[in-house]
């Protein structure tokens, strides 16, 4: 028997579109940044693809290997450099510690938004707090309603673009820096479907 399908069937019950201004980013390790946020992306993924060879055709199938696009985020620089210095220091220490402890300490140290209390009610950081974080990006409705989280895992930073400034400039435009980082993975949440 033949199932019948009729274009009425098939019509999504939701018919709202994705804004690209209702967001909210936010990254652990980044308490500063996450303020100042101007954009960010939901990363693109791909599957790679393994070859069957066969005496008349190797046919594709999909693989096993899936890459990861970058996170990509960028956000506006306060006066006094405090966010820009917040993710310098963090890609500073992971690539060019300039002591025998600064790595270490940056093992240890962590935010206190990433510490977890130990039995005895003092803060133990969280094993490599130091190297990576968690970030959530939350996509909001029309009404800033959070509806779905993009959570990533084990994320760190890979490049920070230089600040430039002008004075040939005929108006005032405020200084903005991009980053850009890597993750393990991530995950997409409904919250809300209403």
């Amino acid at each position: 028997m033949a199932i019948e399908t009729t274009t009425a069937q098939r019509q999504p019950s939701k018919l709202d579109y994705s804004s690209q201004i209702q967001f909210r980013f936010e990254i652990l390790y980044l308490p500063l940044v996450e303020y100042f946020i101007q954009s960010a992306n939901v990363p693109g993924l791909s599957l790679q693809t393994a070859t069957v060879p066969t005496p008349l055709y190797d046919y594709p199938i999909p693989g096993d290997t899936i890459t990861f696009d970058p996170l990509n985020i960028s956000f506006l620089v306060d006066e006094n450099l405090n966010n820009f210095n917040e993710l310098h220091k963090w890609i500073s220490r992971l690539g060019f510690a300039e002591s025998n402890t600064e790595f270490a300490d940056l093992l240890r140290e962590g935010t206190p938004s990433q510490r977890t209390p130990s039995s005895k009610g003092i803060q133990k950081p969280l094993p490599e707090v130091g190297i990576y974080s968690d970030a959530t990006l939350t996509i909001l409705n029309s009404k800033n309603i959070p509806k779905t989280e993009i959570r990533f895992k084990n994320v760190y930073p890979t490049s920070i673009s230089g600040l430039d400034y002008s004075i040939g400039g005929t108006d005032v435009d405020y200084v903005t820096c991009s980053a850009t980082f890597n993750y393990l993975g991530y995950t997409i949440n409904q919250i809300s479907t209403t």
